[in-house]
């Protein structure tokens, strides 16, 4: 039975979620603030996921799951009353797995939950199944560590930026149009806006720049993107 920690200063919306998700077979446990979020995380056995609201009395959820990414990989769903593509392109960056708008249905809020954790399973099985290494001339992406090498130095990226990374570096000259990176990297079920893969590309970009001439990641206009590799 997967367990699921739910933090919202709101215990009647941490309720409601507890019951739904109980009747669909999780066990769950609630949090008020931010500091019950963290503190849950790192207790054992850990939660196999959180649905973290923004808004909490001490501590944002921002900054909860920046916390939380510093030790644990627990998937993160981060609920938000505010329909800013910004602000959840800032909470998928910082970590999170996916995120759903206030006032959400719960059933939107059970799909997710088992989209999140349908794509959690079946990387672990992938992990178990191959070294999970990708590499390319000054350029290293290990999904075991989640580690990004480049020249040899440590380079720090959030999980989705590495996943993403990853994704397109495995399939080497293969284009991907957004819907199709969404599907495959956040998950089947996940109901985001194209524009997350933008921004995401442009930061890997940054960090790529310079590095090599043999690979680059390339827009292909009007479809999507590819790493393209020197032949």
């Amino acid at each position: 039975m997967e367990k699921i920690l739910i933090v919202d200063d709101d215990r009647s919306t941490c309720e409601m979620l507890s019951l739904t998700l109980q009747k669909e077979g999780y066990k769950t446990i609630q949090g008020y603030t931010g500091t019950d979020a963290i503190k849950q995380c790192g207790d054992e056995p850990a939660p196999d996921l959180m649905i973290l609201d923004v808004m909490l009395p001490d501590k944002d959820g921002w900054e909860v799951c920046k916390e939380v990414r510093k030790f644990s990989e627990v998937p993160i769903i981060m609920l938000t009353a505010k329909d800013n593509m910004l602000e959840k392109i800032l909470g998928l960056e910082l970590g999170a797995d996916d995120y759903i708008t206030k006032p959400f249905d719960m059933k939107e809020v059970v799909a997710r939950v088992k989209a999140v954790l349908r794509r959690i399973k079946s990387l672990k099985k992938s992990n178990g199944q191959s070294r999970k290494i990708a590499e390319y001339e000054n350029l290293v992406i290990d999904m075991n560590r989640y580690e990004l090498k480049l020249a040899g130095k440590v380079q720090e990226a959030p999980p989705k930026e590495l996943e993403l990374l990853f994704y397109l570096a495995s399939n080497p000259n293969k284009v991907f149009t957004r819907d199709q990176l969404l599907d495959d990297v956040w998950g089947f079920e996940y109901y985001g806006d194209s524009r997350t893969i933008d921004v995401h590309i442009k930061r890997l970009r940054a960090k790529l720049e310079g590095i090599s001439d043999k690979w680059q990641l390339k827009t292909v206009w009007g479809v999507g993107y590819k790493f393209e590799v020197e032949e």
